[in-house]
């Protein structure tokens, strides 16, 4: 189970942490990875951590968010920085074993939290 909170209304330029605590799933094992879906689009990815603490970005959010992991929590972060109104999207954790990426269907899905950027 993948629980994902810390989303909600943020000014432009302003930033936001995003939590996803894991249960039932031996976290130091999976790679762990942030989507986001935002109305009448496709859910994308946009930032993964390796079990090693290997990150990959979307280039959306290049120099702006940032994944880490805490194995001792089982817990995953999403930093995001500079938000823009176009970041506005529910986001949504995953993990999946042994990599995450664009290509690959997660094995676990958290249920989504909703960040809005106002301009």
């Amino acid at each position: 189970q993948l629980q994902a909170s810390g989303g909600g209304l943020v000014q432009a330029g302003g930033s936001l942490r995003l939590a996803c605590a894991a249960s039932g799933l031996t976290f130091g094992n999976y790679a762990m990875g942030w989507y986001r879906q935002a109305p009448g689009k496709e859910r994308d990815l946009v930032a993964a951590i390796n079990s090693g603490g290997s990150t990959d970005y979307a280039d959306s959010a290049k120099g702006r968010f940032t994944i880490s992991r805490d194995n001792a929590k089982n817990t995953v972060y999403l930093q995001m920085n500079s938000l823009k109104p176009e970041d506005t999207a529910v986001y949504f954790c995953a993990a999946r074993w042994p990599i995450i990426s664009s290509r690959s269907t997660p094995d676990y899905w958290g249920q989504g939290t909703l960040v809005t950027v106002s301009s």
